[in-house]
């Protein structure tokens, strides 16, 4: 699900979003992916994850071999996003009316979810509910046909369809490791060596920007 949330919301306030928004519709995560935002390393979310059995698993920053799928699938989101919004996050309709990128937010989400994804070779949606959902573009369609699952082989279906998914990202998780340990593979150092170490993606250095480069 693709919700917009503040930056400044709270650990709480982002529970509550979660709760109405993931958990009310999709139950109970088993694990949560994070890039180490505070939201989820409070107190709170520590408690909750104690609660509920559940995990949090960090991904890390220029490191394709932590969770790639996360990532490809939020600069995924981030160009959607920028083909409407190439100036700003705003956007005008047909009748040149000005709206936020947030309303943007559940078309992307089911163009999203209703389009083949090259690692799995299926729709997410369905991947998650066992057919696709219906789109506008099905109303111009003539002769629609019910293709809903019988129940006895709804299951089948399923299971068949994630296993399959599953084992074409794991294949395409492999591919990214293989290619990136091709081309980078780390140095050897001894006790006593003298290394640079680039800072420019520390975030929590003072000072001015120069002092980057």
């Amino acid at each position: 699900m693709f919700l917009p949330i503040n930056k400044d919301d709270t650990a709480m306030e982002t529970f509550i979003i979660i709760w109405h928004k993931v958990i009310s519709h999709t139950g109970l995560f088993q694990n949560i992916i994070s890039d180490r935002d505070p939201k989820f390393t409070s107190a709170l979310w520590t408690n909750l994850h104690n609660l509920f059995g559940t995990k949090l698993s960090f991904s890390t920053a220029y490191h394709p071999q932590t969770d790639g799928l996360a990532e490809i699938m939020i600069q995924t989101l981030e160009d959607m996003i920028r083909k409407f919004c190439p100036y700003g996050l705003e956007f005008e309709d047909s009748d040149s009316f000005t709206h936020d990128w947030c309303a943007l937010i559940p078309a992307l989400e089911l163009a999203y979810k209703t389009s083949i994804h090259s690692s799995t070779g299926k729709t997410p949606a369905i991947l998650e509910k066992g057919w696709n959902s219906r789109l506008p573009y099905d109303t111009l369609k003539k002769d629609l046909v019910d293709i809903h699952p019988t129940e006895s082989s709804f299951k089948l279906i399923l299971d068949k369809a994630r296993h399959h998914a599953n084992s074409c990202m794991q294949d395409s998780l492999n591919y990214a490791n293989e290619q990136w340990d091709k081309s980078h593979k780390p140095p050897e150092f001894k006790i006593g060596d003298l290394v640079l170490v680039s800072n420019l993606n520390f975030n929590n250095i003072k000072g001015s920007n120069k002092l980057k480069y």
